[in-house]
């Protein structure tokens, strides 16, 4: 299988919520990289599981010649990764003066270089996120930092020593300044709303919806990308579309014309709702109605940068907002709650996810109506 063939069945498994723990993360994301990527993973005096160092025992290390590491890879439970992770990852190296690093929690792949100035998070040489980044991206950085050969005959870490101090880096992060501004408008976490909604009510004592929010700043990023093709130094390029994005559009009309109402039709039966938020609460009832074991899978994959989607309590989906914990979650079964802060394009997201994990068609098995003419409130 190629690597770009591995690639895509790390991401179903990501999708589909399968790597719910290090162990799953291992076997369900690095090993078959690694096999990809040209290592013996059955030959444990090459792939190294549990290494031991002075200070502890590192998930993985490659070596060669047999027994010797030459690099190093962390595992850790999918979105756990941290500053606590990177420094544990350092101590391993320092005692080993091993100068290649990976941390990874199967979705996220973050490639250190141990020597150097900075600190632990300015020695990182890349971050690749496997379900943001293109096929072609993923392989390339992967072969240029973890390709057997490659790391065996020292040109993986000259490479990756050449990335850390290169002045090219500056300016990839000055070209990514566009495209992560779109990024963060688009982001499922609504943090960039809530930012500009919380102004707003403090300018006019009232606060608009998350949705209006929205609008505006996708109308402010048009406007934005306009002129910078006017002035001649070259437009905002978009970002690439995820998998959500480029799917056709399956927030269908549930009947035709003005008259439309918000709600879902799942497997020929139509279920109205009173908003965009009860269509999302609904279609995860059905959904539990028909696999008790839906929530746990749903749970395990990637939700937001930072925040739950669903949680087993308020709190889990909004840290450090007890105000939108107590105003913005609804418990749609018991025991389960769902984060309701959010705009209807980012509640499609949370629908099309679901239906990922449950094995259901989004757009045919499953349809939904989040807002009747223009943009409404999901609450």
């Amino acid at each position: 299988m190629s690597i770009a063939q591995r690639i895509e069945q790390v991401r179903g498994n990501l999708r589909q919520g399968r790597l719910g723990n290090e162990q799953a993360v291992s076997q369900g994301a690095v090993l078959p990289l690694l096999d990809a990527l040209g290592w013996p993973v059955f030959d444990t005096s090459v792939v190294v599981p549990e290494f031991p160092v002075d200070t502890g025992r590192v998930d993985y290390a490659l070596c060669h010649p047999p027994r010797r590491a030459i690099a190093f890879i962390e595992v850790k439970h999918l979105g756990k990764l941290d500053a606590a992770g990177e420094k544990q990852l350092f101590q391993y190296a320092f005692h080993s003066g091993t100068q290649l690093v990976v941390l990874t929690d199967g979705q996220e792949w973050h490639f250190f270089v141990t020597s150097g100035a900075g600190s632990y998070h300015e020695r990182r040489v890349h971050k690749l996120d496997i379900l943001e980044r293109d096929t072609q991206e993923c392989v390339d950085r992967l072969c240029r930092y973890l390709q057997h050969e490659r790391v065996v005959d020292g040109s993986a870490i000259r490479d990756a020593a050449a990335d850390y101090g290169t002045a090219a880096r500056d300016r990839q992060i000055r070209g990514a300044l566009p495209t992560a501004l779109q990024k963060l408008l688009a982001d499922s976490d609504n943090q960039v709303l809530e930012l500009l909604a919380d102004e707003v009510e403090d300018l006019s004592g009232i606060r608009p919806e998350l949705d209006v929010c929205a609008d505006y700043l996708r109308a402010a990023s048009r406007a934005l990308e306009g002129s910078a093709g006017a002035s001649g130094s070259g437009s905002i390029s978009p970002p690439a579309a995820s998998a959500y994005e480029r799917a056709p559009p399956a927030v269908r009309p549930v009947g035709s014309g003005p008259s439309d109402r918000i709600g879902l039709v799942f497997r020929g039966q139509r279920q109205h709702c009173s908003s965009a938020r009860d269509v999302v609460a609904t279609a995860l009832q059905l959904l539990v109605k028909e696999d008790p074991a839906f929530l746990t899978r749903f749970i395990a994959r990637p939700h937001g940068r930072k925040r739950r989607w669903v949680a087993r309590t308020a709190q889990e989906l909004y840290p450090g907002r007890p105000d939108l914990a107590r105003d913005h979650s609804h418990e749609f079964v018991p025991g389960w709650y769902l984060a309701t802060n959010y705009s209807a394009d980012n509640l499609e997201v949370i629908l099309r996810a679901a239906c990922e994990v449950a094995g259901v068609e989004y757009g045919s098995e499953l349809t939904a109506t989040l807002r009747v003419g223009s943009a409404q409130g999901c609450d």
